[in-house]
């Protein structure tokens, strides 16, 4: 008898009756067209899944739905991908032979469809969540239409504290990113630290400024009771009072700057938050399909080439989603599916080289791997010297009256250069 793996072992034991594990180093990828019909996926998708690829290939993607997965969920995905935004959201999935599997999908419109690449969730908001979809789910069963129930689910989320669902994926997802890497032993990069830096602090800004609220509330009957106190001291009271009213105009001025900064969705605070979460949220979006698309090139068989064809607009051939064969239509795949899957990273990383290119600049210190490699010409090609040129640019008369001299003396240049190197003539 063969001995089991322990760490295969020791996951299963980590998971629920009914669920299908997979490892958090382990993501999927699938494409579909713009009805939601499946054409292309990986390996992890189909094994996870429980199908094969024959019978996932054509198929709707709302095949591996599971009725635990509240249908507003879906009906604001499917609104928000038809508008042509980035949504991630968790949902529960069913395998072929009824377990389930959770992830975490960040869905992107792509090319003629959308893609999506999911991750294993393990944040603490993963617990509320799924306690939240139990209640939808409840709800929906007794003639909640999906409609609804997506205007409900952002309105429970409005309850926890997320201003928006932007906000809760964001946040969710930056979450998940950071728990995974601890799961993977991974270090962050400094974009997410930062990021993470900034989203600590603009949320001790809102709690600071709640509680300053709470406190502007708490001191308002001061100004009353001196204007009491005041009146009980006749004619010895007049300091008093004019203090109170010094007092009661500065707090009012006070509580209306805070309502100002914080209330309302087009405040300064709110335009400031939704900046910094909706940065982090598109870090993290291109982490993520960076990391599938490197996963891809990993796998091995006759299927990995149509999956990266799908996902990777650089490495992909020409092909028309089918398993092992190439397309006769030859369009490149630079137009098709993978090239706005990855434009996120794309631009994410051409910004920190355009950065790191000034900021190289202005220390002084270009860096080598992006000096143009000098170009050596030969000896027609090669200029004159700058001080050459440079005499001559300024100086246009002091050459004509050079080149007259030559013609008397007789010569070309290059003779007259010669003689004077001799010495036999004057510079």
């Amino acid at each position: 008898m063969s001995q089991l793996d322990p760490e295969l072992v020791a996951q299963a034991r980590r998971v629920q009756p009914g669920e299908v594990p997979f490892d958090f180093s382990e993501m999927f990828f699938s494409r579909t067209d713009a009805r939601g019909v499946i054409e292309a996926g990986n390996s992890v998708f189909c094994r996870v899944s429980g199908y094969e690829w024959d019978q996932m290939k054509g198929a709707p993607h709302k095949i591996v739905r599971h009725p635990d997965t509240p249908r507003g969920l879906f009906h604001l995905m499917w609104a928000r991908l038809k508008a042509g935004e980035t949504i991630g959201a968790y949902v529960k999935n069913r395998a072929q032979d009824g377990r389930h599997y959770w992830v975490f999908a960040v869905a992107t419109p792509v090319d003629g469809g959308y893609a999506s690449a999911r991750i294993k969730p393990s944040s603490p908001i993963f617990e509320e969540v799924q306690a939240l979809y139990a209640d939808l789910v409840e709800k929906e069963a007794a003639g909640l239409t999906p409609e609804q129930s997506a205007d409900l689910l952002q309105a429970l989320l409005a309850e926890k504290g997320y201003a928006s669902y932007d906000i809760f994926q964001g946040v969710a997802l930056a979450a998940e990113a950071q728990y995974r890497a601890r799961k993977l032993d991974r270090t962050p990069d400094l974009a997410h630290k930062r990021f993470a830096a900034m989203s600590t602090a603009i949320f001790d800004v809102a709690r600071e400024t709640a509680e300053m609220t709470e406190a502007f509330k708490a001191i308002r009957t001061v100004p009353m009771n001196m204007r009491i106190l005041a009146s009980r001291l006749e004619n010895a009271g007049g300091p008093i009072s004019a203090i109170s009213v010094n007092y009661g105009s500065m707090l009012d001025e006070m509580a209306t700057w805070v309502r100002t900064f914080m209330d309302g969705s087009d405040c300064a605070f709110a335009r400031i938050r939704d900046a910094i979460v909706r940065g982090h949220f598109l870090t993290c979006v291109a982490d993520v399909q960076v990391e599938m698309v490197a996963q891809l090139g990993r796998e091995s068989g006759d299927r990995v080439e149509q999956d990266i064809a799908a996902f990777d607009p650089v490495q992909g051939p020409r092909h028309r989603g089918a398993v092992g064969r190439r397309g006769r239509s030859g369009t490149p795949v630079a137009q098709r599916a993978g090239h706005e899957a990855l434009c996120h990273g794309a631009q994410l990383h051409a910004d920190d080289v355009q950065d790191r290119k000034r900021h190289a600049g202005r220390l002084g210190r270009f860096p080598r791997r992006y000096r143009r490699p000098a170009r050596r010409l030969s000896g027609r090609d090669r200029k004159p010297p700058v001080a050459d040129r440079g005499t001559e640019r300024r100086n246009p008369g002091q050459h004509r009256h050079a080149a007259r001299i030559r013609l008397k003396r007789g010569g070309t240049r290059a003779e007259s250069s010669r003689r004077v190197a001799a010495g036999r003539e004057p510079r």
